[in-house]
């Protein structure tokens, strides 16, 4: 009967419909956890540093560990997903992030909830490319995906504006706990909806483990240096830079020799290239090592309650979503560059406005200081991508976008950890040195890619 053809028909399509929306809405949840876990952590520092002990040292720890992995195990993630396929890396992600969600709430140590942290931004590493990988494979239809992708990128830029206010408000509410607590029912109910999507098939993909591991001595090393060194330890500054030196000449030989390279170093003769990915470090430098600081000044120079300090970022990461927005429509208009460098020099505008802040300075001041820091790196960010995007190959675009999702967490990381630093020598003063070299950085920046052609 032609009803009931029809009905035939319909109910597979219905399903495959279905299918494809809970498959976004679960690699939507799984992009948000791994934002909000790099936002949200930041309020609760100054409560966990009074309930677990340890300096300001240890703090920049909680938030570094989790940064390090997430930044140098991005350079193999696209490869691991490829290799154990999307929805299979997806998954085994979402579990280990789920139970050391489980583990940083029940950590009766700083050192341990350090060691938890870095297990989180792993499993966050693994999470990342693979739910875009879901994502694109669960819609066929050119249109459809494009519309999804953007849901599953504006999905980050909610977290991005909600961590600082969820952290906030969870901390005051049921303790900073509760900020890894509530990622165990929702890593749960991912693993639950992930049953329904559409299995992935692996294929064959390189990995360059010897380049992975010698990456992430450099980039430890590094940090390590910073934030050791800065608490006053010269000999684990001393350690931490020899590390980084010999992690960094072992990656550069290896690659050099490898088929199959992380990260191919003949990308970098695209001065292009190189300047974009310097950007992206740059961006986050500034952005996570600043924020990291107002969260301390805020709470402990100022004595406000961690949702009162989250509620205090609102302005600027408000302004995130709304640049976000209008950096799409103005790259289409006038090209990535424009938009781009403008987004820096707003961003540093805001740095070197936030120089006059004070203990006394009025808080409705300081929340109209922090809107540009949210309209630049909402203005930036975009137009980058695209700008790197179009400086490369077409082949290479997955790897260049993993190569600038590993700079911009590099550059979180080293940010903390030096911003951190300086504020060891003298609160007010060390957090004006941070604000004016991260604007200085910026600047440099944006004056090398408005030197630059898109394509080299």
């Amino acid at each position: 009967m032609p009803g009931t053809r029809t009905g035939a028909v319909a109910d597979p399509t219905r399903r495959s419909v279905q299918s494809a929306s809970l498959t976004l809405v679960v690699a939507c949840v799984g992009l948000v956890v791994t934002v909000l876990d790099s936002t949200a952590v930041t309020v609760a520092l100054p409560t966990i540093g009074d309930q677990l002990g340890g300096a300001v040292s240890g703090l920049q720890w909680v938030v570094d560990a989790y940064a390090l992995m997430f930044a140098g195990l991005m350079l193999s993630a696209g490869s691991i997903s490829d290799r154990a396929g999307a929805s299979r890396a997806f998954g085994v992600g979402v579990g280990l992030f789920t139970l050391a969600s489980a583990l940083c709430a029940l950590a009766p140590s700083l050192a341990l909830l350090i060691a938890a942290r870095a297990v989180q931004g792993g499993a966050a590493a693994v999470m990342l490319p693979a739910s875009l990988a879901l994502v694109r494979q669960a819609y066929a239809d050119p249109r459809a995906r494009i519309r999804a992708i953007a849901y599953w990128t504006a999905s980050g830029g909610v977290a991005i504006a909600a961590g600082p206010v969820v952290g906030g408000v969870l901390t005051d509410a049921l303790g900073w706990q509760a900020i890894f607590l509530i990622n165990v029912p929702i890593g749960l109910l991912g693993l639950v909806g992930l049953l329904q999507a559409p299995r992935s098939t692996p294929r064959q993909a390189p990995l360059d483990l010897i380049g992975q591991v010698a990456a992430m001595l450099a980039v430890t090393g590094a940090t390590f240096a910073a934030i050791e060194g800065g608490a006053g330890s010269v000999l684990a500054g001393l350690v931490g830079a020899a590390v980084c030196v010999v992690g960094a000449i072992l990656f550069v030989r290896v690659e050099r020799r490898s088929p199959h390279p992380a990260v191919p170093l003949h990308l970098f003769r695209s001065v292009p290239v190189t300047v974009y990915v310097a950007t992206g470090f740059a961006l986050n430098f500034a952005f996570y090592g600043i924020v990291f600081v107002l969260t301390l000044f805020f709470q402990n120079q100022r004595g406000v309650t961690p949702m009162t300090a989250g509620l205090m970022f609102v302005p600027m990461t408000g302004f995130v979503m709304a640049a976000n927005l209008l950096a799409g429509k103005l790259t289409t208009r006038f090209g990535p560059r424009p938009p781009m460098v403008a987004g820096q020099l707003v961003q540093a505008a805001g740095l070197l406005g936030l120089v006059s802040v004070s203990r006394a300075t009025p808080t409705v001041v300081i929340l109209v200081l922090l809107v540009p820091l949210g309209i630049g790196a909402g203005l930036a960010v975009p137009p980058l991508t695209t700008a790197l995007l179009d400086a490369v190959d077409a082949e290479r675009a997955g790897l260049a976008s993993g190569l600038l999702n590993a700079a911009r967490q590099l550059g979180g990381a080293v940010g903390v950890a030096l911003s951190g630093a300086l504020v060891g020598i003298g609160f007010v003063a060390g957090m004006r040195i941070a604000l004016v070299g991260s604007a200085a950085l910026l600047l440099a920046t944006a004056a090398a890619g408005a030197a630059r052609r898109t394509r080299s």
